[in-house]
């Protein structure tokens, strides 16, 4: 590879390493078996720097490594099964909380408008800067902010008006019950 190329793929991670970091954070539980799937994912990737013609994709197609990456290693994983005449009990962890924060998180973000809900997944959920996220959705900075403010604002009245609604619910319920 040529050594403004070598120069470029340092400097693009430099850049990009907290936010490729996060997003290896989403596919693996683990701190460092994130570190390691985007250590795997930077090697594979810079063997293909130079065929990459367009840069700007760059984080797309190394998202694309780790998603493989990661399925390589989850279906190399050796199953450990020992065969014994009674089965363990094992603590299972209950997800339905988690699943709830999502459902409601995403049921919450439809109130918004197409545009202002981009700017909040690439702001809080990518964790992109103000500039980046203008850059990449061909916007001023100055809208991103303005839409970004408009936007929380929504989302927090949303958040008030649907915990005031539960609050409601659940003292309706217990008049009911007492009753």
């Amino acid at each position: 590879m040529a050594q403004g190329q070598v120069l470029a793929f340092e400097e693009y991670v430099r850049t990009r390493q907290d936010a490729l970091l996060r997003s290896a954070r989403r596919l693996v539980p683990d701190p460092f078996d994130a570190q390691d799937l985007l250590q795997t994912a930077l090697v594979r990737t810079y063997r293909r720097w130079e065929g990459i013609a367009d840069k700007s994709l760059a984080d797309a197609y190394l998202r694309r490594v780790m998603i493989n990456t990661r399925t390589e290693w989850w279906r190399a994983k050796k199953l450990d099964e020992v065969p014994t005449d009674e089965v363990p009990e094992a603590p299972v962890d209950d997800p339905t909380e988690q699943y709830a924060d999502r459902a409601l998180l995403v049921d919450v973000l439809n109130v918004l408008t197409p545009r202002q809900r981009r700017v909040v997944v690439l702001r809080h959920w990518e964790q992109m800067s103000t500039e980046e996220t203008a850059a990449a959705l061909g916007m001023t900075v100055g809208t991103v902010k303005s839409a970004l403010h408009r936007a929380l604002a929504r989302l927090r009245r949303e958040l008030e008006a649907r915990a005031l609604e539960a609050g409601a619910l659940e003292r309706e319920e217990r008049e009911r019950c007492a009753a």
